[in-house]
């Protein structure tokens, strides 16, 4: 079983964490002024890399909390965690694809 590192409650196992898609992303100031097409591409276009990428988890059964992960999307490792709403911690530019 995978451990995954809540920010607030410390290593529990994957069971408890869902996940919440990409971190980071911009949200529009006004939605209501897109159009189709760019509300539809803010919605469901994602980047999906191989290596390490930042994303959104909840501590679904625990705390609650949301908080951010760099997980390695070819291993299935991650790499850190942080609170939601902290800068994405500095990576080694070979690290980060």
């Amino acid at each position: 079983m995978l451990l995954i590192t809540c920010p607030h409650c410390g290593p529990r196992p994957e069971l408890e964490f869902r996940y919440g898609g990409e971190a980071h992303v911009a949200r529009p100031a006004d939605p209501s002024a897109l159009d189709d097409r760019e509300w539809s591409e803010f919605l469901f276009v994602r980047n999906n890399p191989k290596g390490v990428f930042a994303e959104r988890w909840n501590h679904a059964h625990g705390c609650q909390r949301w908080f951010n992960a760099l997980r390695d999307t070819h291993t299935d490792a991650f790499v850190t965690t942080y609170p939601a709403g902290t800068a994405r911690p500095d990576m080694a530019a070979e690290d980060v694809r």
